[in-house]
């Protein structure tokens, strides 16, 4: 059967698609030229709303420490870092994102549900969180795939999609409206974390723009992302982390904060050789999905076994929930972990 003609743009990012095994209709339109021409305009002003001390509590910093150690007798946690800039977000905060990509509705809630309801879910969950621990205030945040991976090698052979800046521009917008904070998310197939988050650099002048990368998609031995599970090596991250301390250097901001995504041995490798800065706050995210016991395992011995400095947990609505509603984690449960996670995303 012939297929109807389809518009240019629409065909340029339902490659976007090919990793996640979905189709690239989604409930978000594309960005209106209104919402890109101001975006950036108006971050200055919320700049001003992200929380900043001229001082750092140090006291402070080392009793949430504590808490988020759970008690852990090993010597392990609270990991050995530095003292962080003044005005860390970290471990002041939780932070409670939700993740995803506008072209498609499968690779997250973020771009799942229409604006409105997405931005509600959001709040829900914030709320959620916050009743479960008052020690820490809770903040959202929108984790954007800004680089997906692709299955095609596209023009350069690089595997992998930039997204156009005007989409950035309505996920920065859509944060403003919540007092949220921005993740960039890069998936850099057979490209590097040097040529792309040097792209983003617009964007991380902002101190509510933060970054994170996923090890899955870092194809190093050439195979199509998708196929097989990929790489980081403690370079790599030394690589980012060396980028953002430049630029929160260069336009005298609070500390970034750089979440690595993983859920299998491969995907980091020289773990003890990461850098830690205080222009840089590190966090493991466990991203992957399964029942409760699998997700718990893996928690155990590659964010538990390995520290680094903080870590996430990463909750897929649909995923966790294939053997039943009941093994998506609670905050509850999750505050039970050693350590317990400072960053949740939902996907």
């Amino acid at each position: 059967m012939r297929h109807p003609k389809l518009p240019a743009l629409f065909l340029l990012f339902i490659s976007v698609c090919f990793i996640c095994n979905t189709g690239c209709y989604s409930s978000q339109s594309a960005p209106d030229i209104a919402v890109k021409d101001s975006a950036l305009k108006s971050q200055d002003a919320s700049a001003e709303k992200v929380t900043e001390k001229k001082v750092l509590d140090t006291a402070l910093f080392n009793k949430l420490q504590l808490n988020l150690a759970n008690n852990d007798t090993t010597g392990k946690w609270p990991a050995k870092m530095p003292y962080p800039l003044p005005g860390a977000v970290l471990p002041f905060h939780r932070i409670v994102a939700f993740y995803g990509n506008l072209y498609s509705k499968k690779m997250g809630i973020l771009g799942e549900l229409p604006k409105n309801e997405m931005l509600s879910k959001l709040k829900h969950e914030v709320k959620y969180w916050q009743s479960a621990d008052s020690s820490l205030p809770v903040i959202p945040a929108l984790h954007y795939i800004a680089v997906t991976a692709q299955g095609s090698p596209g023009k350069d052979g690089k595997h992998r999609l930039r997204m156009p800046f005007s989409q950035i521009d309505t996920i920065m917008n859509w944060a403003k409206e919540i007092d949220a904070l921005v993740f960039l998310d890069i998936q850099v197939g057979m490209s590097s974390v040097e040529s792309e988050v040097p792209q983003l650099e617009k964007y991380l002048q902002y101190p509510q723009v933060h970054l994170g990368i996923d090890p899955e998609f870092s194809m190093k031995t050439g195979a199509v992302p998708g196929k097989k599970i990929g790489t980081f090596d403690a370079r790599d991250v030394n690589a980012v982390i060396d980028d953002l301390a430049s630029y929160v250097k260069k336009y005298n901001l609070p500390p970034k904060i750089l979440i690595v995504h993983r859920f299998t041995q491969g995907m980091l490798t020289n773990y003890k050789q990461i850098k830690k800065v205080p222009e840089v706050q590190v966090v493991m995210d466990m991203d992957g999905w399964g029942d409760k016991v699998l997700k718990r395992s893996t928690y155990l011995r590659y964010i538990y076994a390995e520290p680094v400095e903080f870590t996430g947990f990463k909750l897929f609505y649909k995923n966790d929930t294939k053997k039943g509603a009941d093994q998506l984690y609670t905050p509850q449960e999750l505050l039970r972990f050693t350590p317990k996670p400072i960053y949740i995303q939902y996907q």
